[in-house]
């Protein structure tokens, strides 16, 4: 019997960083893209919280469940054979206690397969990233523009931009490096302080709307494949015009159910 395809481990993407190989991350939500992502040679697909905003509509990802996110992330995993699969944990999971966050985060891993999850916060959240770690579970951090937090922050603006919370931000990347993250997401980050925290640390730095600096890159699935037209900040390429192909499709389709032409000989069964 031939031996299982391997994940990309957490060890590997340390190996990339030091040989300065960029990291490919991007978010996934079922098993097709999963499969699809999977053979294009992404390395991370990321289960992120924000299907709370891309497939159910919602305006945040505060609303985000669970459940909601365990249903996901099994189904990416079904689809991805290579690459690493990230469960993002939701809002309210993982900040009350860590005796929640070790029992929420436990049961994502054994109900999903998934390879690690990832939590938003730096300084205050690192004990809980080492109490994850110590038990076996391997953790992404997150910081900069932290979505759950964003009404916090006052909504979805750029960080780091003062001394001040530049000076927070390289505090809380070595906080979560000490306290064993793998990998740290830098989310709407000035990109020469992009820059000094990936410099900075020995675990990668994985950047969304952070400049060209950090070890790895991740984007929305859905917002670079043109699918979500109607969302376009300035971080976002679009490599792709899938919601246009899609009208048109559909509406040929339309078309020729309405005119007769759909379904033709061709696509029609003799007895």
């Amino acid at each position: 019997m031939a031996d299982a395809p391997k994940a990309l481990t957490t060890h590997a993407l340390l190996t990339m960083k030091a040989e300065r190989r960029p990291i490919v991350m991007l978010t996934c939500y079922d098993a097709l893209f999963a499969r699809l992502l999977d053979e294009s040679g992404v390395d991370i697909l990321l289960v992120g919280d924000s299907v709370n905003q891309v497939l159910a509509g919602a305006a945040t990802t505060l609303s985000a469940t669970l459940d909601q996110m365990i249903y996901h992330t099994r189904i990416v995993r079904r689809g991805a054979e290579h690459a690493m699969v990230v469960c993002d944990l939701p809002f309210l999971t993982y900040q009350v206690s860590r005796e929640e966050a070790l029992a929420n985060a436990g049961r994502v891993m054994k109900e999903t397969g998934c390879h690690a999850v990832k939590l938003e916060g730096g300084v205050h959240m690192a004990p809980t990233v080492r109490a994850l770690v110590d038990i076996g579970i391997p953790v992404m951090g997150h910081i900069g523009l932290t979505p759950q937090s964003v009404h916090a922050l006052g909504g979805y603006r750029v960080q780091g931009r003062d001394d001040v919370t530049a000076e927070r931000l390289k505090t809380d990347a070595r906080a979560l490096e000490e306290g064993g993250a793998f990998a740290i997401v830098l989310e709407l980050v000035p990109a020469p302080l992009a820059r000094e925290i990936t410099k900075s640390l020995t675990i990668p730095t994985i950047g969304i709307g952070a400049g060209p600096h950090c070890d790895g890159q991740v984007l929305v699935l859905h917002d670079m494949l043109g699918l979500n037209d109607r969302f376009s900040p300035k971080f976002v390429k679009r490599y792709a015009t899938l919601a246009d192909d899609v009208r048109r499709a559909v509406q040929t389709y339309a078309r020729q159910v309405r005119d007769g032409t759909f379904p033709d000989d061709q696509h029609s069964f003799e007895r």
